[in-house]
């Protein structure tokens, strides 16, 4: 990346010592050329969420303004566990299909806890959620590099209760797809 960037830039520098045309130069440097906002490698790249189309009647989750996602594609865990259980599986074999047939795209897996226990604590099962789902993800044949992980421990629940109801679905992992 940095070799790019100084490829640019030695590039603007001899364009202006050829160019002849130029006069001038401003009193403050300006910053180093390369990938702005929203570039990434020299290819543009969105960072609005997309959502995968809907599969078997799963209808989108848009509650509490979060990113769209498929309910469907949403990995539950046990309690205290970060183990993908069996029959969570074919949701993560889905999203490695889809992934495949969009090479673009990019995933953040996010891990997340219900209230119980401590936020360093939290914050690690997250961790541990996410990269299961991302290792299992790589096993199914995914490129590393196109999976990212970010854990918001119990900052972000998706049922505010206080009973297993509501912490049973606050234990997940959901995934975030960007790119083009």
């Amino acid at each position: 990346m940095k070799t790019r960037m100084m490829i640019k830039f030695s590039a603007i520098c001899l364009m202006a010592v050829l160019g002849g045309g130029m006069v001038g130069c401003k009193k403050k440097p300006s910053a180093v050329p390369g990938p702005g906002p929203g570039m990434e490698g020299g290819v543009p790249v969105t960072t609005e969420p997309l959502s995968m189309p809907p599969r078997s009647g799963s209808g989108m989750l848009g509650e509490r303004n979060q990113p769209p996602r498929l309910a469907a594609d949403t990995v539950y865990f046990a309690f205290d566990s970060a183990v993908v259980n069996p029959s969570e599986r074919p949701k993560l074999d889905d999203m490695a299909a889809y992934m495949r047939e969009n090479p673009r795209h990019i995933i953040t897996i996010e891990g997340h806890c219900d209230e119980r226990g401590t936020e360093e604590y939290n914050r690690a099962l997250g961790e541990r959620r996410a990269q299961a789902c991302r290792e299992y993800l790589i096993s199914a044949g995914m490129d590393a590099a196109r999976l990212q992980t970010i854990s918001y421990g119990k900052e972000k629940p998706m049922d505010p209760g206080h009973n297993e109801e509501a912490w049973s679905r606050n234990r997940r992992s959901e995934f975030i797809i960007t790119g083009q």
